[in-house]
């Protein structure tokens, strides 16, 4: 290639002893991670599945949110929080919740594309979402060689801050429509989903055992026999011998398209390593940014949304660090809050047209146009899009602020839920101008500014327009 991009040429033995004989290529790090710790969470999911954990999360949801107006919606919000975290791949989620939730949410007055997006944006989010957070999280620990529970904890609060903004979404969508929830007659009793309780003690354990400083490996394992526990107090779920191995093999036939996302990932990093793209790429983003830090984070973003559109999470993640994480380390960024930025991005590219695979596997299920059900998802997600350049300004956001900083982006994040909901659904208790929609979005933007003093105005800001704008029909204490 030409100019800046122009790299060294390489005969065929050494592309081969590059890309077969060292640990740059095929055999890196994100391989070796998804022999590990991908292979014994994936076992670990297919215990919880087998168990009948994997159902009561989806019986949990239906219990306690199906009521609420626009109950299904909600619904779809909260299991795909919890199932997702488990799955780790926003299309089998899509598939496992949505062919449930997608046709409730229809059947109360949803638009098949706002459904369909609901379901998208709801399963994409598992990957974000603690405890588990699909193979990219562990790569990601492994790349900075840090303990996984320090990934986990820089997660909590973005995670957080993307699920409180899409279930707001949807309840004020309800509101907005008219649109009621389910009986109480067609749920889960929520006594027997309270009895049951006892079904979020593999989670819960494997939570506890990972932020004492245990392994993951040996959290997993010990996460896998507390589900075949709980599985002893259900006849209908016992696990005997042959459901352990079935339970193994539900788990394990996934470890195949992971390891090779990560082969071939791996492929494109050696090549990167061995003829100094990488290095070229830096100087193509500081020439393109002009050494202008948020300029560089927008190409970055751009470089993590297209390869995202075409690669599983787990590859476009790898690709995007080994570009971009260099250039954000030249710029001064934290690498966890780098690392995380880029993991967002590939994540959220699910949700992203032209090419959202999330969006598009919901479509398919709601019978809508994909176009628009990815545009919908992408408006449901805008939190999505703006809490990575939060983070990469702010170490509160990701809990590494200090109490000071931490409380304070706490309750910046919190403020901005409303504001972006407010603003993106143009509805408080009435509808609002669109000048009013402009006024909640830029006070959630001053919510998420590092400088306490303006972030403490954005958050007066949201106050007050709620006050001012909200009218005098039926209140929000409906969700």
């Amino acid at each position: 290639m030409p100019g800046i991009m122009r790299g060294l040429s390489f005969t065929l033995p050494e592309v081969i002893e590059q890309i077969y004989l060292t640990d740059e290529g095929v055999f890196s790090i994100p391989l070796g991670v998804s022999a590990t710790f991908v292979m014994i969470f994936l076992i670990f999911g297919g215990f919880l599945e087998k168990s009948g954990v994997g159902e009561y999360f989806m019986e949990f949801a239906q219990a306690f949110t199906g009521t609420a107006p626009g109950g299904p919606a909600k619904i779809a919000v909260v299991s795909s929080a919890l199932f997702g975290s488990i799955s780790g791949a926003a299309v089998a989620n899509v598939y496992g919740t949505g062919a449930f939730t997608i046709p409730l949410m229809k059947r109360i007055g949803y638009p098949s594309f706002f459904a369909g997006a609901v379901e998208a944006v709801a399963s994409s989010g598992g990957q974000i979402m603690p405890p588990i957070m699909g193979a990219g999280a562990f790569i990601m620990a492994s790349l900075l060689g840090i303990q996984y529970k320090e990934v986990m904890i820089a997660a909590i609060l973005p995670a957080l801050l993307y699920y409180g903004a899409v279930l707001l979404m949807v309840h004020l969508g309800a509101l907005k429509n008219g649109l009621k929830g389910l009986s109480q007659e067609d749920l889960p009793s929520r006594m027997k989903a309270l009895k049951d309780i006892y079904k979020m003690l593999p989670i819960v354990g494997l939570v506890y055992l990972l932020l004492r400083g245990y392994t993951p490996m040996l959290a997993a394992v010990i996460g896998i026999v507390m589900a075949w526990i709980i599985s002893l107090f259900d006849k209908e779920r016992r696990m005997g011998p042959r459901a352990i191995c079935d339970a193994i093999y539900t788990g394990s036939k996934n470890i195949p398209v992971v390891c090779i996302a990560c082969a071939a990932a791996g492929i494109v990093v050696g090549s990167v390593a061995l003829t100094g793209f990488g290095f070229k790429f830096v100087g193509l983003v500081f020439s393109l940014a002009r050494d202008i830090p948020f300029l560089a984070l927008g190409l970055i973003m751009v470089v993590s949304l297209i390869l995202g559109m075409g690669l599983p999470t787990t590859g476009a993640y790898i690709l995007a660090a080994a570009l971009g994480v260099p250039a954000l380390a030249k710029l001064g960024f934290d690498p966890l809050s780098s690392h995380m930025f880029v993991f967002y991005f590939a994540i959220i590219s699910n949700i992203t047209p032209p090419v959202a695979l999330a969006a598009y596997a919901a479509s398919s299920i709601a019978d809508s146009e994909p176009n628009k059900t990815g545009f919908a998802a992408m408006k449901l997600g805008i939190l999505a899009f703006i809490v990575p350049y939060a983070f990469m300004y702010d170490p509160g956001v990701i809990l590494h602020g200090g109490l000071v900083g931490n409380l304070a982006a706490i309750a910046g994040g919190f403020a901005a839920i409303f504001a972006m909901g407010f603003a993106m659904m143009a509805y408080i208790r009435t509808e609002i101008t669109s000048w009013q929609r402009l006024f909640f979005i830029i006070a959630g933007i001053l919510c998420f500014f590092p400088v306490i003093a303006i972030k403490a105005l954005g958050i007066a800001l949201v106050l007050a327009g709620y006050l001012l704008f909200r009218g005098k029909h039926p209140t929000l204490s409906a969700a």
